[in-house]
């Protein structure tokens, strides 16, 4: 069973960037008995839930990314302070994918082969790119796109 933790801390910006990370206050290798990157799953002012990892990203202390769609939905800004309660997240992360997907994937083997080498946030990605589209146009689009990325060994955001 994991430790919940709780603190409040403030979204700083990191770099020149749209992007907000919080500092993690506590010792991660006291805590967890790891020393670099560790899943967790959080709970945002009473709010929102967050599935993500505390990492180092050349810092000298852990952090935690607030993306921007968290500060939306928050309506919280860089610079605000939140209330975070978080624990480690030892739950498998699995991506379940759209049967369209699957029977694609067995057609095209090294694609299938290419995806299961990827991260869960690559995977989700791509998961929610195909399942996002609105119109069946653009979705058979999408699929087709998707084998030709994973078969030239691309992730969605490589060009």
């Amino acid at each position: 069973m994991s430790k919940k933790v709780t603190f409040d801390a403030v979204i700083e910006q990191y770099g020149g960037m749209n992007a907000g990370y919080v500092v993690f206050p506590y010792d991660v290798q006291e805590l967890y008995g790891v020393k670099g990157q560790v899943k967790v799953k959080a709970l945002i002012d009473g709010k929102v839930t967050y599935r993500g990892s505390l990492a180092k990203m050349s810092m000298p202390c852990h952090t935690l990314g607030i993306t921007q769609a968290i500060r939306k939905e928050l309506g919280k800004e860089l610079g605000d302070t939140i209330h975070i309660v978080l624990e480690q997240d030892l739950a498998p992360r699995e991506v379940i994918l759209p049967e369209e997907v699957i029977a694609l994937f067995s057609k095209h083997p090294k694609a299938k082969t290419f995806f299961d080498t990827l991260s869960y946030t690559d995977r989700k990605e791509y998961n929610v790119w195909i399942t996002s589209a609105k119109r069946e146009e653009t979705k058979n689009n999408r699929l087709r796109l998707l084998i030709e990325k994973l078969e030239s060994g691309k992730k969605l955001t490589d060009k």
